[in-house]
């Protein structure tokens, strides 16, 4: 009977949503972050710019607040959400580059929210936000978190490493239509306008000659879904909905392409629209600067919770009631031109002046010139004492939580990910340079146009475009023969075609100026593998596992060189050693037992893999399945065959 009741429930509620009926009130409204990646403000129909139409976001405007200044602490992808999501500076919260975890201490908004008997689930759109690997902790306090997984073996970035807009808003949908009767919280993530510029058609016609502008209009696309979606349903007026981006794009402006080194307007300045329950506020604009680091104790605020203390930002509030009293700072931050050995930046925005701290500072006017392109720094001036000291401060914030805060184990092929984007990782930073105070370090005013060829020359690299990769790496060399960046990209760019020999000689004039660096240490010894050098490969792994022992893949090279090496017992030994000190994971677990298959080792791949049997996994059945038939196990051999088609036919559907 009680079953018959439920059932009937389920129809009746169903056959409510079809007619358009508003779902039950549960006194908390549903709340909707939605991050477009890399979004410029003047990109944006509703802020001014008239060569685009972007109705969804101009319809959350007519809705909603509009707020013509806001700000992003980080033009770092990861370091920006963290601080969305958290209220924190990068200084405050310490995730200030890539596979960084984010500290137990600092409590996000999906921590709260589902505290308080929301229903949360998150959507991202590129693999540089999964909350397992790269952004560790940010997929906190989410009951549901549509990340990225074990690496793909497409040679596709779609599904690998990014996932259209469209798709990202139909999986929200999905989830949505699952948990239609509690207060949810849902972030939707776009990663779109991030470069390469690729919108799908119509939009690539439409915008074939400003293709950054195609992406934006594709990913407003997939916001309107959404609203309509929430229309359908009669529940867009009482939804809460915050739509920002978490930075800009350089669009040559400064000699930056893309983002990540400076913290001019043209990267710091992003979208910020807030539609509040009942739409109250509609259609008011807000000229007072704000920042991203905002958006989450409003969010409190508005649903009546209690907002933690020791945040850095403050709830947008007043500014709905035009209460405001006192400016709000902007803090800037980016570590990313370590990654280049460059000094890293700061900057106050305050006053209607930017102040940039860099090995040549920068103070600009922004009223008499908005574009940041007449420096006016002197030590004297009061506006730059004033933002000294700020910065003073948050670097001892720094110092504080960099004590603590380390890049956590993260998979080569995951590092690989991060590059197929156009990124560097935590250990290029890490390892680039020991000169203890940054303004020793090269300006990178002086070097952007050697990051714009090496981040080109990644990008031709993941869409197999090697030759073109080649070209921009040789030109940065010529600007800088030093270049660690540039040696060791054409290093991967010589090995993925196959050129060992030149691989070997890159890596060897980066290894000199960058010592003990186990990414180094990898690539040589995968050039000195095909090469035949096995003995100089051993020597080289040997070496790179006894200064850093948690190193799966080169444990697994070094597995590789033994057993050409007809030292099977050492292979063995370090195959033991990765499964026993790696991640735990399937993908190291089938990586091992594909190297015992290719050496004949039927018996010990069958202990490794006859534990996890029960699993789904096609690929480690199918494996176990060759073992059994290479062990003579023909029966058993046919059992888990069926069992892996069955895996793979389910995957598929």
């Amino acid at each position: 009977m009680k079953r018959i009741c439920s059932a009937l429930v389920l129809m009746l509620s169903a056959s409510a949503v079809a007619r358009g009926q508003t779902r039950p009130d549960t006194g908390k409204p549903d709340v909707f972050l939605v991050t477009i990646d890399t979004l410029r403000s003047d990109h944006v129909h509703c802020y001014g710019y008239e060569s685009i139409q972007t109705p969804a976001l101009d319809e959350l405007a007519k809705r909603g607040v509009l707020f013509g200044q806001a700000f992003t602490p980080s033009p770092i992808t990861t370091t920006s959400h963290v601080s969305i999501m958290t209220g924190l500076l990068p200084s405050s919260h310490g995730v200030t580059d890539f596979a960084v975890p984010l500290a137990a201490q600092h409590f996000t908004i999906a921590e709260l929210l589902e505290k308080s008997g929301y229903q949360t689930a998150a959507f991202i759109g590129s693999v540089v936000l999964d909350g397992k690997t790269l952004a560790p902790g940010l997929d906190r306090g989410f009951q549901y978190y549509d990340g990225f997984g074990q690496s793909g073996t497409s040679s596709s970035r779609w599904g690998r490493i990014e996932r259209r807009a469209r798709d990202v808003e139909a999986r929200a949908e999905k989830w949505l239509d699952a948990h239609e009767h509690a207060p949810r919280f849902v972030w939707i993530h776009f990663y779109d306008p991030h470069d390469p510029y690729e919108p799908p058609p119509p939009y690539s016609e439409m915008y074939k000659q400003h293709l950054y502008d195609g992406e934006i209009a594709y990913a407003d696309e997939a916001l309107g879904r959404l609203l309509a979606r929430l229309k359908q349903r009669n529940a867009l007026d009482q939804a809460f909905i915050l739509v920002m981006s978490d930075h800009g794009e350089g669009l040559g402006e400064h000699q930056e392409d893309t983002h990540g080194i400076f913290l001019y307007d043209s990267t710091t300045h992003v979208p910020l629209l807030i539609k509040l329950p009942g739409n109250r506020d509609s259609g008011r604009v807000v000229q007072e600067q704000v920042r991203t680091i905002d958006v989450m104790p409003t969010i409190l605020e508005v649903l009546g919770l209690p907002i933690p203390a020791g945040l850095d930002g403050r709830s947008l509030g007043p500014l709905f009631s035009g209460t405001e009293n006192g400016e709000r700072a902007a803090f800037g931050e980016t570590n990313y031109p370590l990654h280049f050995g460059w000094a890293p930046l700061r900057s106050v925005r305050k006053g209607g002046r930017k102040f940039i701290e860099a090995p040549r500072p920068e103070l600009y006017d922004l009223r008499s010139d908005p574009r940041e392109l007449q420096n006016l720094y002197a030590p004297w001036d009061p506006a730059v004492q004033e933002a000294r000291e700020a910065l003073a401060d948050l670097r001892s914030k720094l110092a504080a939580s960099e004590s603590v805060q380390n890049a956590g184990g993260v998979s080569r092929s995951t590092i690989d990910e991060l590059r197929a984007l156009g990124y560097f990782t935590a250990a290029d930073a890490q390892t680039t340079t020991h000169v203890p105070e940054p303004s020793l370090l090269p300006d990178p005013k002086d070097r952007i146009a050697q990051q714009n060829l090496i981040h080109s020359a990644m990008i031709a690299s993941e869409d197999g475009r090697l030759a073109d990769a080649r070209k921009s790496l040789e030109e940065a060399l010529k600007r800088d023969e030093r270049s660690v960046a540039a040696l060791s990209e054409l290093a991967r760019v010589e090995l993925a075609s196959g050129n060992y020999r030149a691989a070997r000689d890159k890596l060897d004039r980066a290894r000199a100026l960058r010592p003990n660096d186990p990414g180094l240490d990898f690539d040589l010894a995968q050039a000195l593998y095909k090469l035949g050098e096995l003995a100089a490969a051993r020597h080289v792994l040997e070496g790179s596992v006894k200064a850093n022992r948690n190193q799966v893949e080169a444990r697994l090279l070094l597995a590789q060189v033994y057993f050409g090496l007809k030292e099977d017992d050492a292979a063995m030994d370090q195959l033991a050693t990765s499964v026993l000190n790696g991640p735990g994971d399937m993908e190291t677990i089938t990586k091992v037992a594909q190297l015992l298959m290719n050496h004949a080792k039927y018996a010990q791949t069958i202990d490794l893999l006859e534990p996890l049997a029960s699993s789904s996994d096609r690929n480690l059945l199918t494996l176990l399945a060759k073992a059994y038939k290479g062990a003579g196990r023909l029966e058993d051999a046919r059992r888990i065959q069926l069992r892996a088609a069955a895996a793979g036919k389910a995957k598929s559907q």
